[in-house]
């Protein structure tokens, strides 16, 4: 007699391990969808806010010096972070899309090598990538676009801020796939803690101990490190189904391709957003230090828009990816429906919320007349893309659910790479102007979106119908 995906599920997860994850996996299968979506969401949306706020508290409390060149320092440098981010969406998008849908077919036992996988090998990467950064560090900041004048402070802070790239990449990673077996409210944890931990400590070192950079840096060390020892403690415990013991660790058998068969793709785009952000600057370079720190202010302002639906975006893809190893495509389609309407009307308010209050906004950072008056002229360009954006980062989670790897791909290279710096040299080509420069982003942020629409309606039809074929 076959077994139920249930019983088999309790059978590899060994003792002690099965009750938490099955009353967080009935979310999943049972709740209405309305239910499942919002507490899947709440805490993805609170984890990304938390990311958000520690972002604008490096720069709001580098502003307080008054020293744009310092401002200017920061901006150019999170282009270079975020790369390594991006490993840590390597393994955490890669990682999530393939447990949760092991999950959703009872095989608990494949979900806790691949979690094991995703560890070590992470955190392989960053050992090698702190290395890396420590004996080049100056001549990255020069290739990321650091000039005479902000080059010491760039350098300073990225010196510094290798030394947190292993815990980076571990709680990157893990804030997402942590959610892969529905504690959601343990990821959201994690990262309230951690970027807590850097908020308090922001003030403390940069204007308190006056470390001026290197004061942020220390406290998005320790932010990441504090992160990273919360998730190890979840992981270390009884109340997960996962594993990070190395003897768990496997990368044959499928689980290493398919990790890097979405998570590739996903932490493209975040290779390709850092690749994008460090050629505007250097362009934005041509216009002066103070456009390139009203450009990174301006970034910030767009970020409130743009976390809050990438948490909502990541927040539905583990339920989507549940659904789709379950079979259930009603289930899944229903979540879809709910998720784009909660995803529109999202993106309509923040995007009238950022568009008025892009001056006090941008004024809270800079108070430089020129580097300011350009931070409100690129935040309000910036945000013209919000009504959309809710759409595309659904339809991108939504494509990563099923494990489709090229339209995950294709999508992935196209917005920061085929479609954003083809359109960022055309604009300037045809313009000698930093605003229409700006202007760059929306211009691909919509081709995306539409992009996004047909890649995913190509993937719905062909895996939901091999399915049927399969069955």
């Amino acid at each position: 007699m076959q077994q139920k995906p249930e019983t088999k599920d309790m059978i590899e997860k060994g003792p002690g391990q099965g009750a938490p994850g099955n009353k967080s996996i009935e979310i999943f299968r049972d709740a209405p969808v309305p239910r499942a979506v919002i507490s899947n969401i709440v805490p993805s949306i609170v984890s990304m806010m938390m990311v958000l706020v520690y972002n604008l508290a490096d720069t709001f409390f580098i502003g307080q010096t008054r020293d744009a060149y310092m401002v200017a320092a920061v901006s150019i440098a999170t282009p270079a972070f975020l790369l390594f981010m991006a490993v840590g969406m390597l393994f955490g998008i890669g990682g999530t899309s393939l447990i949760s849908r092991m999950l959703g077919e009872g095989n608990s036992l494949r979900a806790k090598h691949t979690s094991a996988f995703c560890f070590w090998t992470g955190l392989s990467i960053g050992v090698i990538a702190m290395i890396f950064i420590w004996m080049f560090a100056s001549p990255i900041c020069r290739a990321i676009g650091a000039s005479d004048d902000t080059l010491g402070y760039t350098a300073e802070y990225l010196n510094i801020v290798a030394a947190g790239i292993p815990f980076l990449i571990v709680s990157n990673s893990f804030s997402n796939i942590i959610r892969a077996e529905g504690n959601a409210k343990t990821a959201m944890m994690g990262m309230i803690i951690g970027n807590m931990a850097n908020i308090v400590l922001d003030p403390i070192m940069i204007l308190g101990f006056q470390w001026n950079v290197a004061g942020a840096a220390i406290a998005t060390v320790i932010g990441n490190v504090v992160a990273a020892l919360f998730y190890l403690r979840h992981l270390l415990s009884s109340r997960t189904l996962l594993s990070i013991r190395p003897k768990d660790y496997m990368e044959k058998n499928g689980i290493a391709a398919g990790v890097f068969a979405i998570g590739v793709p996903a932490s493209l785009n975040s290779i390709l957003m850092s690749t994008s952000n460090i050629i505007t600057n250097n362009i934005m370079s041509e216009y002066g230090d103070m456009t390139v720190a009203g450009l990174g202010v301006a970034m910030k302002v767009n970020m409130i828009v743009v976390m809050l639906l990438i948490g909502l975006g990541s927040g539905i893809q583990p339920l989507l990816g549940y659904c789709f190893g379950a079979g259930n495509q009603k289930r899944y389609t229903d979540v879809l429906k709910f998720s784009i309407c909660l995803a529109l009307g999202l993106s309509l308010i923040m995007t009238a919320i950022c568009y008025f209050g892009a001056g006090p906004l941008v004024h809270a950072f800079l108070d430089n007349p020129d580097a300011s008056g350009y931070g409100i002229a690129f935040a309000r360009i910036y945000i013209y893309s919000g009504p959309v954006m809710g759409l595309l980062f659904v339809f991108i989670n939504a494509i990563q659910s099923t494990g489709a790897a090229v339209p995950s791909l294709i999508l992935s290279v196209s917005r920061q790479g085929l479609l954003y710096i083809p359109i960022l040299f055309l604009f300037r080509r045809l313009f000698d102007s930093a605003p229409m420069l700006a202007a760059a982003q929306p211009a691909a942020d919509y081709l995306s979106t539409t992009l996004a629409l047909v890649l995913f309606l190509y993937t719905y039809k062909t895996v939901f119908n091999k399915r049927k074929t399969d069955s």
